[in-house]
């Protein structure tokens, strides 16, 4: 059983992409989908498909995303702030930014899970759950 289920998605997704997988089969759950929305809308993946047949909460299919001509994946670095031992919280004028602006930080708020740069512009704050560059 694993105990922190973001930073196992995580691990599965930088573990994909470092042995050139295409697609990465994930166990969903609603944070993970919220997640992997916001992966594809800044454009860090290709596609997505929230398979909710396969097993208790489902799967989701996530296909990577990579450079045309270097083969580089998209995402070049990904990890966990917040953990299950020390949850990581902060105001919605403290929210700090991924690689000065470049990357994003997740924020999960009181009203979903968002970008950094969308809990900055709703102001609200939560607790930060990763940031991808």
């Amino acid at each position: 059983m694993v105990t922190d289920s973001i930073a196992d998605y995580l691990t599965r997704i930088r573990n994909a992409q470092q042995a050139k997988h295409k697609i990465v089969d994930i166990p969903a759950s609603k944070m993970k989908k919220s997640i992997t929305e916001i992966l594809y809308d800044q454009g860090y993946i290709l596609k997505y498909k929230f398979d909710d047949e396969a097993g208790k909460n489902g799967l989701i299919k996530i296909v990577l995303k990579y450079d045309f001509k270097t083969k580089e994946p998209v995402i070049k670095k990904l990890g966990r702030i917040s953990t299950p031992g020390l949850r990581q919280y902060v105001k919605a004028t403290d929210i700090p930014r991924a690689i000065n602006g470049l990357g994003i930080n997740i924020v999960s708020t009181s009203k979903g899970v968002m970008t950094n740069k969308q809990a900055e512009k709703e102001n609200v704050g939560g607790e930060l759950i990763c940031y991808i560059y």
